[in-house]
């Protein structure tokens, strides 16, 4: 039974979380990224390229690197934006903060149309170490066609700070072995700020 509430509780959240995840109009990305404590160091080889509508899942930035063979798709979501429209006469809505695994299991489905998508999650000291995160977890997926994508394959990266912000970094490419060094190059891309690490951990 906890099981199929947890599944319920994720689709529920993640089918309104496109529409629902950022109040308003969405900001400048350079300002979202520094509401949400988190620095973009673009990768040497990537350039911007534009952003694709999708109903899957909507983002607010896109690299592609210098050969082709791979696209990074950014999307930051600030907690204090995030509304949650959660019908349950049993239960309270949830709290925000305690969703994000949730969420990623659930994103990281609805990008691969419903199909296997193995994952792994960072121990405490990996994430901070790598992304000066709270929690971050990893999968990988073959990707759904209605995510507008050109490419066949992706990896999805989640990360998470308390109290703060979630955050997505997703890689597509067609051949791993091919984009494996440009991946390795753009992984911790997207980092949280270290100073407020240090902060929530005095305040903790």
């Amino acid at each position: 039974m906890r099981s199929l509430k947890r599944h319920l509780l994720a689709a529920a959240v993640c089918l309104l979380w496109p529409l629902a995840g950022l109040a308003g109009e969405v900001a400048k990305f350079a300002d979202l990224l520094d509401e949400a404590e988190l620095v973009l160091v673009p990768p040497a080889a990537a350039a911007a390229v534009p952003t694709q509508p999708n109903p899957v899942f909507s983002y607010e930035k896109a690299l592609r690197t210098a050969d082709g063979l791979l696209e990074i798709r950014y999307a930051v979501r600030p907690l204090g934006r995030l509304k949650i429209d959660y019908d349950d006469p049993h239960g309270s809505t949830p709290d925000p903060n305690h969703i994000f695994p949730l969420m990623f299991e659930s994103l990281a489905s609805q990008l691969s149309g419903g199909r296997y998508a193995p994952s792994r999650v960072y121990s405490p000291e990996q994430a901070s170490k790598d992304f000066n995160a709270d929690w971050a977890a990893a999968s990988v997926f073959d990707v759904t066609p209605e995510f507008n994508s050109p490419f066949s394959q992706g990896l999805l990266l989640a990360l998470h700070r308390n109290k703060v912000s979630d955050a997505y970094v997703i890689f597509l490419f067609d051949d791993y072995a091919q984009a494996r060094p440009s991946i390795k190059a753009a992984m911790t891309s997207l980092r949280y700020r270290k100073a407020a690490v240090a902060q929530v951990q005095q305040a903790d």
